[in-house]
């Protein structure tokens, strides 16, 4: 994938609300600056991926391990992943579940919000549908990981979510969402 590929991306997302209205245009103008977008290293304003992974059981949410808040699983892009292997990767990491990409990616949501160390995310998020499976996080990942019917995870995740998984819940049609 390229930058205008993911510019492009952007620009079709039909923003849900204010936030991500504002999100979208930053996210777009930081896709301007020079150097690598992705990278943690070279600007403190860098592009991150997560996933929010749907089943018939609903939605997965996992207590961030440093942050303690609960939201859908998601980090940095490593050097020369694209942000759609990089969701699916760190899905895998911090859930234990190998869940694929639709075809194509579904790029569903973008939202611009304070990192750790003073750095700044320009989250991608994307929907990934999994097998209504538990999740099996390592050792090293915090064990929080559960299914939530919407309603419960919207109450239970971090409050800029609500919007987004409002969002996703009324566009499950949209996808493939079977057991």
């Amino acid at each position: 994938m390229t930058l205008e590929d993911l510019r492009q991306q952007i620009q079709r997302i039909t923003p849900v609300d204010a936030r991500e209205s504002i999100s979208i245009d930053m996210t777009l103008d930081r896709l301007t600056w020079p150097g690598n977008p992705f990278s943690e290293s070279e600007n403190v304003h860098h592009l991150t991926a997560s996933s929010f992974v749907v089943s018939s059981r609903g939605v997965i949410l996992h207590r961030h391990r440093r942050l303690g808040i609960w939201v859908q699983p998601g980090g940095h892009v490593d050097s020369g992943e694209s942000p759609e292997e990089a969701c699916v990767r760190e899905t895998t990491e911090e859930t234990g579940l190998v869940v694929p990409h639709l075809d194509p990616a579904a790029l569903f949501h973008v939202d611009v919000h304070p990192g750790p160390k003073g750095h700044t995310h320009y989250d991608l998020r994307y929907v990934l549908i999994g097998e209504p499976l538990d999740p099996h996080p390592p050792a090293n990942e915090s064990p929080d990981v559960f299914w939530f019917d919407f309603d419960a995870a919207i109450e239970r995740a971090e409050p800029t979510l609500g919007a987004a998984l409002k969002k996703l819940a009324g566009s499950l049609d949209d996808f493939d969402v079977t057991d």
